[in-house]
């Protein structure tokens, strides 16, 4: 039976790294420029956080600061990650459009479902042309909950899936996968850290070794 197979967006189909630091000194870069900053980036805080939702992230890295600043700051990084997107600077990890012909082949769907906002995850759709293989991406902003087994549970609703899988780099995906009866598939990527991919159900260390996990799978 053909199963359907749900990805996370950031350090797992798309290696964020390459345009995060960029986007986010330049984010910061803003806000120094305003006077609403004075320390120095913090880039290695976020990629503590990977994978929050954006609400999260911004009240992690500006605890000290309004709600306006911190909208003010996400806007303008929002902004400059389609920017640097559509400027060819990011990437896919290596074999996504292998992997996706190959499961199209096989008859199972694909889905993306993201913490990610609405438009720069419409970005790196189009700008890669996802489209071709990917039945629906969906952005954590589309809940109210803001939890991302809500929203996997709002995809298998919506296109009646019954035997699907979870594959992302972070606990938000495997608690995703784990919280609604799917395969959690871990992936030992850039931001992952191993205490939290403990608790997958099966590790990858590259997006090919799916085909051999679907192969093996009754």
């Amino acid at each position: 039976m053909a199963i359907s197979l749900i990805f996370d967006m950031d350090g797992t189909l798309f290696q964020t790294d390459k345009i995060l630091e960029i986007s986010l000194e330049a984010a910061f870069d803003y806000l120094r420029s305003r006077d609403e900053w004075t320390k120095g980036t913090p880039i290695e805080k976020y990629r503590e956080i990977m994978g929050a939702t954006l609400p999260v992230v911004w009240e992690t890295l500006m605890p000290d600061h309004s709600d306006a600043v911190r909208e003010t700051a996400n806007d303008f990084f929002q902004k400059h990650l389609i920017a640097t997107i559509h400027n060819g600077k990011g990437a896919l990890y290596p074999h996504v459009y292998e992997l996706f012909e190959y499961l199209k082949q096989a008859g199972c769907s694909i889905y993306i479902a993201s913490n990610g906002a609405i438009e720069y995850l419409q970005a790196i759709v189009s700008h890669y042309k996802l489209d071709a293989w990917v039945t629906e991406t969906f952005s954590i902003q589309q809940i109210d909950s803001l939890d991302k087994a809500d929203l996997v549970s709002v995809i298998l609703r919506k296109y009646n899936i019954e035997h699907a899988a979870v594959v992302g780099d972070r606990l938000t995906d495997i608690n995703a996968a784990k919280k609604n009866g799917l395969l959690a598939i871990g992936c030992r990527f850039d931001f992952a850290q191993e205490d939290e991919l403990r608790q997958a159900d099966v590790t990858i260390n590259d997006l090919l070794e799916l085909k051999e996990l679907l192969l093996k799978r009754p």
